[in-house]
């Protein structure tokens, strides 16, 4: 009996969560696949033993901090994926798994950082646990891991998407605060007390910045500064700014602090990672990338000058390496093979969107002529996709469909420039021309149709975009977690960051721009769907609510449009139990099946 495609792409093992103890002797990561939930695996890095799985849940685990020893982890979970997390010290020791903040569906914690002798954690929540309220911004706690007691440091009253981080020597916390614009990241800097605060890096009320600690007075970031992303050093006892490289000689996403004299930088380039070394005096290297697969990504600092970094691309299960500093690399996990899940390698596709903005995606061609084309769309939009293994494009190409995974105006990898593009217009633009351009270049290079879209959160929007604007092109959709009405999205989101970037997208509230957000929202045009629909959204999403499923199928089925829907009570933003994916994959193929055989409606 052959294996079920459908439960192997669900099984594939999904590498998140990475990290190093801080005398370098253990690696810690999560893997979906191996099991219904995300659980936290760890192996020595030195790769003398197998790795070790050491969760067993029901919902998924996070990992926010390992000890010096490696010992004990601070991880993270939340409620059927809900995203409201509470946190839980594991004792690798004894094996013991103590909750320290308490289950809660009520608000948002970040963070979750050991303090420097390992006796209390530092986090941020948007929540006062001294009087049971949630607050309006997020504030600084320190929680004793012996008593329990917990102490306010700091409090803000803006939205907060990260956790404070601990200075090497353990006695100051850097802060990323939004004080002025939706879009702009200021750095500051406060005692491990909670006294001392002070804003150390401001580039402008707009400006982006993101920093890490690369000792006890420098600070290394990635910011945008007169429409470029650069990569700069601030030296907090000078005030002093060392901008060292900008694109587009580098196209800089974030920095990690190194063991040795060199700090790492990771780029993204054209959908590629890659990292670059930067030495004391400023110089710039490539990482090597000895691995063997085609992207190196480190996630963490090993003693040496070394790095524990993910090895991947669309071939294979990613793999997780120690790299030394002469590059070389060490194997310390890696899935087993399944050779009944065919994996695709993709190409690099290029296309001009109709206002001549240049695009690139990537083109997954099955064995054999493709029985139609689906155009995943990332999510974000301020993310992009590369050569790497997704188990719904895998599982896709495996039964015999060619998947276009475009990299549309709004992406990062490309740069400033392409990155904001999408806020011209705000969401519901010229993005989707790429995305339609990109679906007909590449029927034009012989993929032959009908044409599905599909994706989770935006990809899911662009879902619902497609299926009511390109009827003459898209005969069905498959939107997971996608915003319906966009007016919707931004009053059910229950993110502390998520109506800031609707009006960071859009240039303000659905109630300062109604028209703007009725004509971006698909909800106001399903009069036009003349293909299939099947929606899916888990009902714990506390991202983009499940309103909006909710009104989608109330006027559907009111107008008499033909759908079909999946709702998942115990899913969040996207679909990620392993039985889970699988019945989603499974229904997908017999939606897609059925849809491209009855094809568009005529009516």
């Amino acid at each position: 009996m052959m294996p079920d495609p459908a439960a192997l792409w669900a099984a594939v093992p999904l590498m998140s969560n990475v990290h190093a103890s801080g005398d370098g002797r253990w690696a810690f990561w999560c893997w979906s696949g191996l099991a219904e939930t995300d659980e936290v695996w760890c192996a020595p890095t030195d790769g003398s033993a197998p790795p070790e799985r050491l969760t067993t849940g029901q919902d998924h685990f996070l990992i926010r901090d390992v000890s010096h020893d490696g010992m004990r982890l601070i991880l993270a979970q939340s409620v059927h994926a809900c995203e409201h997390d509470h946190l839980l010290l594991l004792d690798r020791s004894t094996g013991a798994l103590s909750q320290l903040t308490p289950t809660q569906t009520s608000h948002y914690l970040y963070g979750g950082s050991f303090t420097r002798d390992d006796s209390a954690v530092i986090f941020t929540a948007n929540f006062n646990y001294d009087r049971g309220e949630v607050t309006e911004g997020g504030w600084i706690w320190r929680q004793d891991l012996a008593t329990g007691a917990r102490t306010c440091l700091a409090r803000s009253d803006t939205p907060f998407e990260t956790g404070p981080r601990l200075s090497p020597d353990g006695t100051r916390l850097l802060w990323h605060r939004h004080e002025y614009a939706p879009a702009g990241t200021q750095l500051w800097v406060l005692g491990v007390d909670g006294g001392n605060a002070v804003e150390v890096l401001n580039l402008g009320p707009a400006s982006n910045a993101r920093g890490v600690w690369l000792d006890d007075d420098r600070i290394a970031f990635v910011a945008d500064q007169d429409r470029r992303d650069g990569l700069g050093i601030l030296t907090l006892s000078t005030g002093k700014v060392d901008w060292l490289a900008r694109e587009p000689d580098l196209f800089p996403f974030e920095c990690l602090a190194g063991t040795g004299a060199d700090f790492a930088c990771i780029v993204h380039e054209q959908s590629n990672t890659r990292a670059v070394l930067v030495d004391p005096k400023g110089a710039i290297r490539p990482m090597p990338n000895l691995s063997g697969r085609r992207s190196l990504l480190p996630h963490d600092a090993l003693p040496g000058g070394g790095w524990l970094a993910e090895a991947y691309d669309a071939d294979a299960p990613h793999d997780l390496v120690a790299v030394a500093a002469d590059g070389t690399c060490t194997l310390l996990a890696r899935a087993a093979p399944e050779p009944g899940r065919r994996h695709s390698r993709p190409q690099d596709f290029r296309w001009t969107s109709p206002d001549g903005r240049p695009m690139q995606g990537w083109l997954y061609r099955p064995e054999g002529v493709p029985r139609g084309l689906i155009a995943y769309v990332h999510g974000g939009p301020t993310w992009h996709s590369e050569d790497w293994v997704n188990p719904k494009i895998g599982f896709w190409v495996q039964m015999g469909y060619a998947v276009l995974d475009s990299n549309y105006r709004g992406s990062t990898g490309f740069g400033y420039d392409h990155r904001e593009a999408v806020k011209e217009d705000g969401w519901g633009g010229r993005e989707q021309a790429d995305i339609r351009a990109g679906i007909e270049a590449a029927l034009a290079a012989g993929i032959p149709g009908p044409v599905a879209v599909a994706g989770n959160s935006y990809g899911g929007f662009s879902s619902w975009c497609a299926i009511t604007r390109h009827t003459d092109l898209v005969t069905a959709a498959i939107p997971m977690c996608g915003m319906y009405r966009l007016d919707i999205d931004y009053h059910e989101t229950e993110m502390p960051h998520g109506r800031a970037y609707s009006e960071e997208m859009m240039g303000g509230t659905p109630e300062e721009f109604p028209e703007k957000y009725a004509n971006a929202s698909p909800g106001n045009f399903i009069d036009r769907i003349r293909g299939h629909v099947m929606i899916v959204h888990g009902l714990a999403d506390s991202n983009v609510g499940p309103e909006n499923t909710h009104v989608a199928l109330r006027e559907l089925t009111a107008a008499g449009i033909p759908h079909e829907a999946m709702l998942f009570e115990n899913e969040g933003h996207g679909v990620f139990r392993r039985s889970n994916v699988e019945t989603y994959l499974t229904r997908s193929a017999a939606f897609l099946e059925r849809a491209f055989r009855e094809g568009i409606r005529q009516d």
